[in-house]
């Protein structure tokens, strides 16, 4: 059961952490210090795209979910989108050596740590420990599509699937 419906309001304490890119700590085993994102904050006035992974540097994860959002990035971007954002379960330094290792460079993904997975377990869509795979699109602070995968293929939280709801 989901408590996230289309419609809702972002919730105004969505706080993640996260590690900024930084040109002077590009290379994977450079390391910059965790920040707070006030997402109600930075997202109040954006469109977003936000998808979920239940983990960094998975096969699924790696292999087949987040490569589609870097494809179709420009696409997304195209469709008014201010912000796209991937967001686990792993720690800040984890997600920051994820993007990095993925070659994507300064905000192009932000690349976010839901700590204890608080974000997730709020809306029932935590697998255990870990976040589980959605897609979420936030609109001026509004939530106009959710979708939490029903199993374990990635359809619904896609970035196709995502970019047709754009």
């Amino acid at each position: 059961m989901s408590l996230l419906k289309t419609g809702d309001a972002l919730p105004s304490d969505v706080v993640f952490s996260y590690v900024p890119w930084t040109e002077d700590k590009e290379d994977i085993t450079a390391c910059g210090m965790p920040q707070e994102y006030n997402a109600s904050k930075e997202w109040a006035d954006k469109k977003v795209v936000l998808f979920s992974v239940p983990g960094a540097f998975t096969p699924g994860c790696s292999a087949r979910h987040l490569p589609g959002y870097i494809e179709k990035l420009s696409e997304i971007k195209a469709k008014g989108v201010d912000v796209v954002a991937v967001v686990a379960y792993n720690d800040a330094w984890v997600m920051s050596a994820w993007g990095k290792a993925n070659k994507v460079k300064g905000d192009d993904i932000l690349f976010l740590s839901d700590s204890e997975t608080a974000f997730s377990k709020k809306f029932g869509w935590a697998q255990g420990e870990r976040t589980a795979r959605y897609a979420i699109i936030i609109d001026h602070g509004k939530i106009v599509y959710a979708e939490k995968e029903p199993a374990r293929d990635i359809t619904v939280s896609s970035a196709e699937a995502v970019l047709a709801k754009l």
